[in-house]
């Protein structure tokens, strides 16, 4: 009998034991993870056709910036001065998210991944710079998702 109890109470426990991975996102959840993708693709796309601006209108207006070795930046207008180095032509900065993820509630996500930033040096040599980060984004009142926080730092790559 005893041993009827155990397997009855390993059987009942078995679903709640499958990993995390396995458990799929529901489909609303789904729907806005593939919404960030497009998200990260239109404003890698942004700062690359149209400099800081283009980079910066997928921020919202109090957003903070985190980088690597220096004091926090918060607001679009102090961002902008940050971000200029996007103006130059002869600056790329490119990213790969390696994962997205969603709250149920569908109003904050957040996505980490690589980048690279391509640029050259002052003595005219091509600089390659390798680099990780995470951007947390939040859903406006008007339904839309911006940067609320983003931060990156170097490494190798």
């Amino acid at each position: 009998m005893k041993s009827v109890v155990i397997l009855f109470t390993a059987v009942m426990w078995l679903p709640c034991l499958r990993p995390v991975a396995a458990q799929q996102s529901p489909p609303s959840v789904q729907k806005q993870i593939e919404e960030i993708e497009r998200q990260e693709a239109a404003m890698m796309s942004a700062a690359a056709e149209k400099g800081a601006a283009g980079y910066l209108s997928f921020y919202a207006e109090d957003a903070v910036e985190l980088s690597d070795g220096v004091a926090i930046i918060q607001g679009k207008t102090r961002l902008a001065e940050a971000m200029e180095f996007l103006n130059d032509k002869k600056n790329r900065l490119t990213w790969t998210p390696l994962h997205i993820d969603v709250a149920q509630s569908d109003d904050l996500a957040y996505s980490y991944g690589t980048f690279e930033f391509r640029s050259v040096g002052k003595d005219g040599k091509p600089v390659l710079e390798h680099g990780k980060y995470t951007t947390i984004w939040k859903k406006q009142t008007d339904g839309s998702w911006k940067v609320v926080l983003d931060m990156g730092n170097g490494s190798p790559n």
